[in-house]
């Protein structure tokens, strides 16, 4: 009961870090990258700074022996940071080339894809309280953020790309870290130097496209400093809790309370920002708000009702090897020869 009342507390703080450092990136973006701010419209190279600082913080972590480093594949890695940039790449696109709109249906999209992709790639299936509660939540979305949506051929296929590969990248953390029993801290700091590499002799080229502007012709200024130092900070607790997110709970969980930060984000827009609130918007964030709560409900209603089932905390902590051991008979064998699983996974 001990243990249980613990995860349950870590639950909320990982959903927490995510919650408001997400929403903390988002307002210093704002500033930073808006004509009314530092003008600083280099999305991709910023993302790329974001991970080189999430690299180094992972390899000091590791040189401290705060943390260990655990043995995946190279190919898995290259893999997934290919899958991982071309998400951030795609949205980037997509955000470009179509209407805000349109955009913002394509992220709606994400909770069905996700849903189908763990269907088709592990099998999974969800109770109809759960599918009632996602189609909530999209609606309210949909009703507080949906604007103009107009489509073009090439907006329509990045759109398509970012929400694929998104989608995909967001289920592989949680199989990968399963897979080779990796905390989620440890998986982002072996994915975060590639990452990072990438964007970073990359992200230029693509900002030039987007923009029209160089990065190097940019007149950086102290606030701007600041700003991009507060925003790789907070980029650290927002890469750090989404692993930690979707090690603990599902892709489709970390989509569907992740609209929770589309309200943060409204809200805290119209009230620092003067961003305009309407009737549609406030009636959207309550139905948005309603779906949560009842997706919440029916995900523990789907636990309840299967009680032999593992928690999803056992499953990321022991690789199969472990268990089996265990089912052999622990007391056999010599504590120090066992490896404990990482808690955060």
């Amino acid at each position: 009961m001990e243990s249980e009342k613990k995860s349950s507390i870590s639950d909320v703080g990982a959903w927490a870090m995510n919650v408001v450092s997400s929403v903390g990136i988002i307002m210093a973006n704002k500033q930073l990258m808006s004509n009314n701010g530092y003008a600083f419209s280099f999305a991709s190279s910023l993302t790329g700074f974001h991970f080189a600082v999430t690299a180094l913080v992972g390899l000091v972590s590791n040189a401290t022996g705060y943390s260990a480093s655990k043995h995946v594949p190279m190919w898995e890695l290259i893999w997934f940071s290919l899958v991982a940039n071309m998400s951030i790449t795609g949205m980037n696109f997509s955000l470009m080339l179509n209407s805000v709109g349109f955009y913002q249906i394509s992220k709606l999209s994400m909770i069905p894809v996700v849903c189908v992709m763990e269907w088709i790639l592990h099998n999974k299936h969800y109770s109809r309280e759960v599918k009632m509660s996602v189609v909530v939540v999209v609606i309210g979305v949909g009703v507080c953020t949906v604007t103009d949506v107009k489509v073009n051929l090439k907006g329509f296929i990045c759109a398509c790309l970012a929400v694929l590969s998104t989608s995909l990248q967001q289920i592989s953390i949680g199989s990968l870290q399963k897979k080779y029993s990796i905390g989620s801290f440890e998986l982002l700091s072996k994915t975060a130097p590639i990452q990072a590499l990438f964007l970073l002799i990359l992200g230029p080229f693509v900002d030039y496209y987007l923009s029209g502007k160089l990065i190097t012709n940019y007149k950086i200024s102290s606030g701007a400093i600041l700003c991009i130092i507060l925003s790789c900070s907070l980029a650290v607790f927002c890469n750090v809790s989404q692993y930690l997110c979707i090690g603990r709970f599902s892709a489709v969980s970390f989509q569907v309370l992740g609209h929770m930060k589309t309200v943060c984000v409204l809200t805290l827009g119209w009230l620092l920002f003067d961003s305009e609130l309407t009737f549609k918007n406030i009636m959207g964030m309550i139905i948005a708000v309603l779906g949560m709560v009842i997706y919440s409900w029916a995900v523990e209603a789907e636990k309840q009702s299967n009680p032999k089932t593992l928690p999803h905390h056992a499953k990321n902590s022991m690789t199969e090897e472990e268990i089996r051991l265990l089912k052999d008979g622990l007391e056999k064998i010599p504590l120090k020869d066992v490896e404990l699983g990482e808690a955060e996974g």
